[in-house]
């Protein structure tokens, strides 16, 4: 089937998504049947993107003209290893949430809108995948709004009142970020008179002097910093992330802010490219001591919280602090460490929210106090967050180790001994706060949840154990994941030499 529809593959990969949508909604008298429909979609999106990595590694870049539109008059979808990369991230992430939404969703969503929580994640996977696929500055933008604005819905169907804030809270901030991406946008369109990305990229060596340029640059990296949940523009993404349901929660943090670091890097690499940003602009320096400052903060803050959620939120913080780390460096190791950690941390922080989904199935909440004990009650469940939080510590054997072992080497290649010693200390702070829950959950004795619950069930267990599973394999076997990161960091870096 693929391969008669390979020509418009590009296309199908935003479209499958978009029409689940909304049938979602016409099919919601039927929730098992707009389940399985989600499902098909999803799978059926990483298909089309493993078929598309595999045209990238053989073909080269695939250009792909909306509507018979030759860029940059049309729009045009543009797929090379950084961004092919990046979508299977995504999608990979989506099959594996979807089989695990079916009976977490119908437990923490009325019934009377588990379909419209359903068309909400297509409507995001849509938008992400979007931002990801179009060679097209403008259109970044409006998928991000789509994205956005069905994450605001997303976050809003948890059953805690909160919910309801932090979407709010998420709202405002989106909207600032989404404004500055705009505005950004706009300025480079002032100056050159085109939206397509390729296109962009040829004219703005003609008005590197020019401070419209400049401020211009300034908006997206502020904007887009936003929405990845750069230090110090994190505030919306704790609650978020607490409050959410369980399947959003994952899904999201295994996805957007790596999409967001996608467009960081376009527009940065690509489009604005790399002579202006770190030659002409101190974005280099600035990177580094963002990331510097979320790694240690946000390690240090998740150290205290008594919510799981907020805790692992606190973490993602430090994490994106590692993949700025490397975008900072501007290497090629340092690119190929973070495009590593772009996929390794979609791995970690879905299983260990997925992990601590299955322990809210049964306890109804992640407060720490609740959860004590709860690792005897529910081993399978708990021994998935265990592996997980160890893969998030960078324990060798694990996905973890390898994005930070590429990332130690990338920092003492430039002569950055202090940023390599920072990334093992940020190591250490996360044993801290995940020996903190082993030991609670573990040597605790059982609460009054704990002592009523049982394991997780297997609707639960399969999709997270398959992504810690995924952890332990990628932290063996590397072939892929560094070839491919690699091959996608030295595309970026070709404006470096």
């Amino acid at each position: 089937m693929l391969s008669v529809l390979a020509n418009d593959l590009p296309a199908l990969q935003v479209v499958v998504p978009l029409v689940s949508a909304p049938l979602c909604l016409i099919l919601a008298r039927w929730p098992r049947i707009v389940w399985l429909l989600c499902l098909a979609a999803s799978w059926t999106s990483l298909a089309i993107a493993i078929e598309l990595l595999d045209q990238v590694l053989s073909g080269g870049t695939i250009s792909y003209a909306m509507g018979g539109w030759a860029a940059p008059w049309g729009i045009e979808y543009r797929i090379d290893a950084v961004n092919a990369y990046v979508i299977l991230i995504v999608t990979g992430i989506a099959s594996v949430v979807m089989p695990y939404a079916n009976q977490s969703v119908a437990k923490e969503i009325p019934a009377d809108r588990v379909p419209l929580f359903y068309a909400l994640l297509m409507l995001c996977l849509t938008g992400l995948l979007g931002m990801t696929i179009t060679g097209d500055a403008f259109n970044v933008f409006v998928f991000l709004e789509i994205s956005s604005l069905s994450m605001y819905g997303l976050i809003s169907m948890g059953r805690d009142r909160r919910a309801l804030t932090s979407a709010f809270q998420y709202l405002v901030m989106g909207t600032i970020g989404g404004t500055f991406i705009l505005v950004g946008i706009g300025f480079l369109y002032v100056v050159t008179g085109t939206l397509n990305m390729a296109d962009l990229a040829m004219r703005l060596p003609e008005v590197t002097q020019l401070r419209t340029l400049h401020t211009g640059f300034a908006f997206l990296v502020v904007g887009i910093g936003l929405k990845l949940a750069m230090f110090p523009l994190h505030l919306w993404l704790p609650n978020a992330y607490a409050y959410a349901p369980s399947t959003a929660t994952a899904f999201i943090a295994a996805t957007a802010t790596k999409v967001a670091v996608y467009a960081l890097l376009r527009f940065v690499f690509t489009v604005i490219g790399p002579v202006i940003a770190y030659q002409d602009l101190p974005f280099g320096e600035i990177a580094k001591v963002l990331a510097v400052l979320g790694l240690v903060t946000g390690s240090f803050v998740a150290i205290f919280q008594e919510n799981v959620k907020r805790m692992l939120a606190y973490s993602s913080v430090a994490q994106i602090g590692y993949i700025l780390l490397g975008i900072g460096l501007a290497t090629v190791m340092g690119l190929t460490a973070s495009m590593l950690h772009l996929f390794n941390h979609a791995l970690i922080k879905g299983a260990l929210f997925m992990a601590v989904g299955c322990l809210f199935y049964r306890t109804r909440s992640v407060r720490l106090d609740d959860l004590r004990g709860i690792g005897r009650k529910m081993p399978w469940s708990f021994g998935a967050f265990v592996i997980a939080g160890l893969s998030l510590i960078g324990v060798p054997l694990t996905a973890g180790f390898v994005s930070k072992w590429y990332l130690v080497q990338a920092s003492l290649e430039v002569g950055q001994w202090p940023l390599a010693v920072l990334v093992l200390g940020g190591s250490l702070l996360a044993i801290i706060y995940i020996w903190r829950v082993v030991e609670i959950a573990w040597f605790g004795s059982p609460s009054t949840r704990a002592a009523e619950a049982t394991e997780a069930p297997l609707g639960l267990l399969i999709p997270t154990w398959i992504l810690v599973l995924a952890n332990l394999y990628f932290g063996t076997h590397t072939g892929l994941t560094v070839g491919v990161a690699n091959l996608a960091a030295r595309t970026l870096a070709e404006g470096l030499r």
